[in-house]
């Protein structure tokens, strides 16, 4: 018995020893991770990173543009450096631009607050780029931390439609600020409570916010009187500028003021060091602008209008992606047989100087408005325009005039002053959500203040493929057509 007993004993140890083998040799089931968390922290969008407290959002857009009588980016017929002011056969009378958008936002909750970080940039392709070349911008990445920004982001000057009062297709309707691809700055912000804040900022002005200085003692060219484009007499950066604002943003409104001080510092009389220079001056700007919001005339309906003064900073009035200098032809509507063709050219400049002079500083008073209306949550139109008078006082004039002297025919007067005016209309589509089809119409006028003509003595002095020629002042229109479809994600 006692030999069956331990038999069996043994058995049913060497049973347990192997089940227990087995039961080691099988997998154990694994946790979940969860590797893709929602995070509610910031609004929809976000998700944490995975092993970290940081929320993150992608986002961007694929876009193409088509533009009639104008440029890529909506700019109207009056560059003659793109040949589309020249109105003859080497303008191209349509453009298209594709562009994709990516953009990264992330932000971190901390004792001191949100710590944020914000980047976007375009991958474009425009006509006239290679098959598969293109352009790479860098238009924002700065850092928020403490109600400080660090970096490139929209100028605390700017409102927060900015030079968009509605839904536009153009980056060109001048007469309100615009810096939408972002200014490197510096920059603190007050949260004051029930939508109430002021903002502050020295931001680098080396490009964004600096348009040419005239020396009237550098010899002008016919190519620089033809197209507006004088040598740029400015100094080096020696100041940043320094804006703020402070705003109501309410249910119903949003109401904002803005100034700034601009820097203009100029180069020497002449072409050396000895001949000194002009003591640096200080120009400045004041913006006032009102949106409001929720209209009776229908659901997300609004109305935006700002009024901007500017003395020695013009290109806070005209900035955005418009260039410093406009002229424009036109092949008809010239008023004698003695004049080949029409034609308008007008100069932005921060300043004027000449020898042994101070710098004397441009004015400008501009205003922009819209109108937007949705019939449905499918349809929408909006109607906007702007206003813009830029002047230049009596000793700029006559500095500027002498300079160009030689190139008004008898009879003829100088006068830099200039008007520019626009008015314009868009309809958008938008079938599914986040796609939306558009098609503008802008119409722009180039208002001059010129009288008489000027003669190109050579042919191509006036512009490629003109000829020599007898050219009479006179205000030109243009108007510019855009179809845009975009799919933002």
């Amino acid at each position: 018995m006692s030999k069956i007993k331990s038999l069996i004993l043994g058995s049913a140890a060497a049973l347990a020893a192997v089940a227990g083998a087995q039961a080691a040799d099988l997998p154990v089931k694994a946790k979940a991770v969860q590797y893709v968390k929602i995070c509610s922290l910031y609004g929809a969008g976000f998700y944490y990173i995975p092993g970290t407290d940081t929320c993150i959002k992608l986002g961007g857009y694929a876009q193409l543009d088509l533009t009639v009588n104008g440029s890529a980016n909506g700019q109207p017929a009056w560059n003659n450096s793109a040949n589309t002011g020249l109105q003859n056969r080497s303008s191209d009378y349509f453009v298209t631009r594709t562009r994709t958008q990516l953009n990264i936002d992330t932000r971190t909750a901390s004792e001191w607050g949100v710590v944020r970080t914000y980047w976007a940039s375009n991958f474009q392709h425009t006509s006239g780029d290679g098959p598969s070349s293109g352009v790479l911008t860098m238009d924002l990445g700065f850092v928020q931390f403490a109600g400080f920004t660090f970096g490139k982001a929209i100028s605390a000057f700017q409102t927060p439609w900015g030079g968009t009062p509605v839904g536009l297709n153009t980056s060109n309707l001048i007469g309100g600020y615009d810096n939408s691809t972002g200014i490197t700055q510096i920059a603190y912000t007050w949260q004051f409570g029930n939508g109430v804040s002021a903002s502050v900022a020295v931001e680098d002005n080396r490009v964004i916010n600096r348009a040419p200085i005239f020396n009237g003692a550098n010899a002008s060219t016919a190519a620089q009187f033809f197209t507006g484009a004088y040598t740029n007499a400015s100094g080096g950066q020696a100041s940043p500028d320094f804006v703020g604002n402070v705003r109501i943003d309410q249910a119903a409104f949003t109401a904002q003021l803005s100034g700034g001080l601009h820097n203009i510092r100029a180069n020497y009389y002449g072409a050396t060091e000895p001949t000194g220079h002009p003591s640096d001056e200080w120009g400045f700007a004041i913006q006032g602008g009102l949106q409001l919001k929720n209209l009776p005339t229908g659901p997300g309906d609004k109305l935006s209008i700002t009024a901007i003064y500017a003395d020695g900073a013009p290109k806070y009035a005209i900035n955005g992606t418009t260039g410093n200098s406009f002229d424009a032809f036109n092949n008809s509507g010239t008023s004698s047989p003695a004049f080949y063709q029409t034609f308008a050219v007008a100069a932005l400049l921060d300043g004027v100087y000449g020898p042994g002079g101070s710098i004397q500083k441009t004015k400008v008073w501009a205003v922009q408005g819209g109108f937007e209306h949705n019939w449905n949550p499918q349809w929408q139109t909006s109607v906007f325009g702007s206003y813009t008078n830029v002047d230049y006082n009596g000793t700029a004039t006559g500095i500027i005039c002498t300079n160009t002297a030689a190139f008004y025919g008898v009879g003829s007067t100088c006068n830099p002053d200039f008007n520019i005016w626009q008015i314009g209309s868009r309809t958008a589509w938008t079938p599914v959500r986040n796609l939306t089809l558009s098609g503008e119409v802008l119409y722009s006028t180039l208002d001059q203040s010129n009288t008489g003509g000027t003669t190109a003595v050579a042919a191509g002095a006036a512009g490629l493929f003109k000829p020599a020629g007898a050219y009479e002042f006179k205000d030109q229109g243009n108007l510019s057509g855009s179809f845009r479809v975009r799919r933002t994600w």
